[in-house]
Formats: structure tokens, C-alpha cells, sequence
């Protein structure tokens, strides 16, 4: 009677988690055979065939090409044959599996020689999957750990007669008649070599289960006592992988004290890596503790200032920004000395219908360049949805500037920047600033900004790279404007020169954009009449 088994994704190692079925190569059906490539997949890091461990008839499969599926689930169903699904579990218990569940010398053969489901096995090995020849490479025996005693004790002349199976020389594959041997050859020998024998028997029968003795019926009673102490520290470990040995191995870990998270229990590197993580925190607590205690001293003398108010404000907003926008700075230096003309000529225009005109600031000439160069490049007037993975682009300039007060930094905004001109923005910078050294400005006219104008100059600085007032896209800095050589008309001159830096979030645009912005607010700096075309 056939019986139905389930192959499921095997970790294919690296620590990879899912995998993308690309292409099947069997259909329902479809006879395959042991270890025949049944499914293309592809992980993160290869293209890989993964072969089937089992033989039959395929029934079932799940998941078509393109989808992503984890390791563990479901890839296909195979009809087997009784006798076979035996061969494949490793159930029946004249198999290799057996011997090495029991640990009794009966019905050990060599994997291959052709009789028995042996014959039949996979020579792949699948994590969480393998037929009996793979799963002997479970075995990791140092020759050293029981070769030696053996040899320095001498054959007992009246040994019980083995059975044929297990006379015969054990596969390399398997490794299962060797323990077995050792087991029998401690029991019998003579009491001369006892000693150095029952050193080779608990790491034989180590290598089995703890019916062992009792099976083979050639453990004395003291040697029994050897071994239950044996089993506890020196079992076998449901390790398949050989990178995931080494990995433990590097760390100092016991792999027997590690919990397995795969298929029957078995240790993947996942777990391994979990536990090296545990451990270094462990390591790591003692010496965290020493310093926060050596900290104390110093903690004591210093003094304590609350991150509160303003000042609490201004921080949880700087740390939010550098938290969630990749900003990228861009400089250059401009001639200004036509820009401090034009505003000379403005304010000593003298007196207007309504009286004296009112002065002009440089920050409101420079406003009224962003406004211009923010309508020829309106990505840096805009904020990012990270939520719904979005940029808004936003129809209206409202400009923030920032102004130093007792109180700290604040950032008041300009509303409508964009439809207003120098003038105007002069008077609303100058009415904003007076409220914000009087303490008076109201939330509204502190929030709702889309681009910020930072004037550092006033501080006799020249460059600075600005961090972007939250959730804005873009920041203009603003050095002092000083006399420096300077070759202008292709000669060397005294010129006022102004260095001038903008910091944007890179998901907003690339390089070329802000540069293009960059340098129009330059050119209009060295060239005010440049601004005529946008008027």
C-alpha cells in the first residue's frame, strides 16, 4: 500500500529563511526518483535545484512559480511505496538508522552494498531531511577519542560470535558498525587491558542510545554506570551542517545545550547564532555595569539641565530629523557685491507717499531668491509621506527663518512667501522676529513651514551645514558677507563674498536638482537683476 509523504522547503543554509520557487521540474503524476531535482528556487543569495529525498509518484504541489514560501512549508507530496517510505524513514529495524537508535551490533551493513533499503538511500543532504546514508554524517567521532584504546587491547580469544552483518567492515558513510565494535571488544577483553578499554566504551556507546548495553548484552555492570554518565554529556548532537559545527566550535559552544529549532529537533545556524548573541550580552552585562558605576563620580559634580521647553522642543525636533531624513549638504561661494548695491539703492530711495520707506533687510532679499528659485525647482518645496511611501509636493511657499532669542532657536514662519515681494517680506520678518524676542509668538506662526532660511552669518561664521527643520525637505544657509580677493571681469578686486549651503533630503531629488538650486539662488546673488524675469 503506497503512503503519501510531504516534502517540505529544507534550510538551505547561510542562515536564508524563505526562497522563490522559479521553475518546477516535475509535474503531478510525474514518477521521480530519490533525490532527483524536483523544483528551481531561488534565495537571496543562489539559484539552487533542490532534489526530493523521496521516491513516487508526485500528488501534490504548492505554490506556483514566482511565489515566495519560508522554510518549512509545504513543496509537494510523494506517493510511496511501503517498502520504500520504510527505506526513507529509516523505520525499519534491521536498518542503519535502527542500529544507531539502539546501539546493538545486529543488522549492521554497509549503506550501498545493495541489500536492504540501504541500498536505496540519498546521498544529498537536505537540512531536516536524509535518508540513512546522509544522516551518518551526523557523526563527528575523533579517531583519537577511541581508536587508540583499542588497539593496545588485545582480541579476547572467547568472544560470542557476531552476526554477519556486523563482522562485516562498516561503510565510511556510515560510521555505525565501528561504534558497535568498540562496544564489544571493551566487553570482552581481558582484565589486563580493562582499563584502557572501558575509557573507548562510553564514547561508543555515546555514539548510540543508552540501550545499548542492554541489547548487546556484552556491558558488564560497572561499564553500564560509565555509560548512563556518558550519555548525559557525550549524545549525539542533530547537527547535519558542518558550517554550523564550525560556528559553535569558533564560539566556545556546546552544541548539546542547544535548543534546535528545525525539523525532529535538529540545530540550525539560526539557533547557533542566537545563542553566540545571548552569550556576548551575558559577557557584556558585567563590564556595562562597572561603567555606569565609574560614571557616578563624574555624573555627581557636573551640573544637570533639564531638556525641557524650548529647549526640549528644539532637541526632540534636531534628533528626529537626523533620525529619518538622509540630508546631503552642497556649497558654493557667491559675489555679492551687486546684491549689497541694490539693496543701498532700495533703502536711500527716500520717502514714499505714506512716508519713509521702510529698509529692506539682506535676509528679505534672500527670501524673495528662494521664493523665485523654489518655483523653478519645486521638489525642495515639498515633504515625504513615509507611511504611504510618497512625495508631496506642496503648492504654496511658506518660509521659515530661524531666530536666536533668550529663550533659544526658533523657527517663525512666512506665510505665503511666494506671492509676496521684498518689501513685504521685510515688514512680516521684521514683525515675526520682535514677537519672538518678546516671547509672544503663537504656535501657528511656529509651525507649518516647507522651506527654512538660516541666516548663521550674523554670528561672524562663514559655512555651516544645517540640519533640516522636520519635516521640511530642504534648508538654505546663509554665511556672513566679508571682503575677499576675488577675480572679478578677469581681474583681481576686493569683493564681498558670501558662502552659501544647502542641505536637502536626498529622497526628495537627486544632486543635480539642488545643485541647479543652488546656483540660481548664486546667480542671482552675484546678478539682483536676475530676478527681474521672475517679477
Amino acid at each position: 500500500m503506497a503512503q503519501v509523504l510531504e516534502f517540505k522547503l529544507p534550510d538551505l543554509g547561510e542562515g536564508l529563511t524563505e526562497a522563490e520557487i522559479v521553475r518546477w521540474l516535475v509535474d503531478v503524476g510525474d514518477v521521480v526518483t530519490i533525490d532527483q531535482p524536483v523544483v528551481e528556487v531561488e534565495t537571496a543569495k543562489a539559484m539552487v535545484e533542490v532534489p526530493c529525498p523521496y521516491g513516487g509518484v508526485v500528488t501534490a504541489r504548492f505554490g506556483e512559480e514566482g511565489a515566495e514560501l519560508p522554510v518549512g512549508a509545504p513543496l509537494l507530496t510523494v506517493a510511496v511505496e511501503s517498502a520504500e517510505g520504510a527505506a526513507v524513514r529509516g523505520t525499519s529495524a534491521s536498518g542503519p538508522s535502527a542500529d544507531r537508535n539502539t546501539g546493538s551490533g545486529e543488522g549492521l551493513r554497509p549503506a550501498g552494498d545493495g541489500t536492504g533499503p540501504a541500498g536505496e538511500s540519498s546521498g544529498n543532504v537536505l537540512v531536516g531531511y536524509g535518508t540513512a546514508a546522509p544522516a551518518a554524517r551526523r557523526r563527528r567521532v575523533r579517531p583519537s577519542a577511541f581508536t587508540a584504546p583499542l588497539s593496545s587491547a588485545p582480541a579476547p580469544p572467547s568472544s560470542p560470535t557476531p552476526t554477519p552483518s556486523s563482522s562485516s567492515s562498516p561503510s565510511p558513510r556510515t560510521g555505525a558498525g565501528e561504534p558497535s565494535t568498540a562496544a564489544s571488544t571493551a566487553a570482552g577483553a581481558s582484565a589486563s587491558a580493562s582499563a584502557s578499554t572501558s575509557a573507548a566504551v562510553p564514547v561508543s556507546v555515546a555514539r548510540t542510545s543508552s540501550a545499548a548495553p542492554v541489547a548487546s548484552g556484552h556491558v558488564s555492570a560497572a561499564d553500564s554506570g560509565r555509560v548512563e554518565g556518558a550519555d548525559e554529556d557525550r549524545g549525539p548532537v542533530a547537527v547535519v551542517s558542518p558550517l554550523v559545527r564550525r560556528l559553535a566550535r569558533q564560539h566556545g559552544l556546546d552544541l548539546r545545550h542547544i535548543a534546535g529549532s528545525g525539523r525532529d529537533g535538529l540545530i540550525l545556524r539560526t539557533d547557533v547564532e542566537s545563542a553566540i548573541r545571548k552569550t556576548d550580552d551575558e559577557r557584556s552585562a558585567t563590564p556595562e555595569v562597572r561603567s555606569v558605576s565609574e560614571s557616578e563620580p563624574v555624573a555627581a559634580t557636573g551640573e544637570r539641565i533639564a531638556l525641557r521647553g524650548v529647549r526640549g522642543a528644539v532637541a526632540d525636533k534636531l534628533s528626529r530629523s537626523r533620525r529619518e531624513i538622509p540630508d546631503a549638504t552642497c556649497w558654493v561661494d557667491a559675489d555679492a557685491t551687486e546684491l549689497m548695491a541694490a539693496r543701498a539703492a532700495m533703502n536711500g530711495a527716500g520717502t514714499g507717499s505714506g512716508g519713509a520707506v521702510p529698509k529692506i533687510s539682506v535676509l528679505a532679499l534672500l527670501a524673495r531668491i528662494c521664493t523665485a528659485a523654489l518655483s523653478r525647482y519645486p521638489e525642495l518645496n515639498s515633504t515625504v509621506d513615509a507611511d504611504a511611501r510618497e512625495i508631496v509636493r506642496l503648492p504654496a511657499v511658506h518660509l521659515g527663518f530661524a531666530a536666536q532669542t533668550e529663550r533659544g532657536l526658533v523657527v517663525p514662519v512666512v506665510r505665503d512667501a511666494h506671492s509676496r515681494n521684498a518689501e513685504s517680506i521685510s515688514a512680516e520678518i521684521g514683525r515675526l522676529t520682535e514677537a519672538a524676542r518678546a516671547g509672544k509668538l503663537t504656535p501657528a506662526q511656529l509651525t507649518g513651514g516647507t522651506f527654512t532660511l538660516n541666516n548663521y552669518g550674523v554670528f561672524g561664521v562663514d559655512g555651516s551645514t544645517p540640519i533640516i527643520n522636520h519635516p521640511e525637505a530642504a534648508m538654505l544657509g546663509v554665511g556672513r558677507i566679508v571682503a575677499k580677493p576675488w577675480v572679478h571681469q578677469g581681474e583681481l578686486a576686493v569683493r564681498q563674498v558670501v558662502q552659501l549651503s544647502l542641505t536637502f533630503d536626498h529622497r526628495v531629488c537627486d544632486g543635480g536638482t539642488a545643485g541647479g538650486f543652488l546656483r540660481y539662488v548664486a546667480d542671482c546673488v552675484e546678478q539682483p537683476a536676475l530676478l527681474l524675469r521672475a517679477l
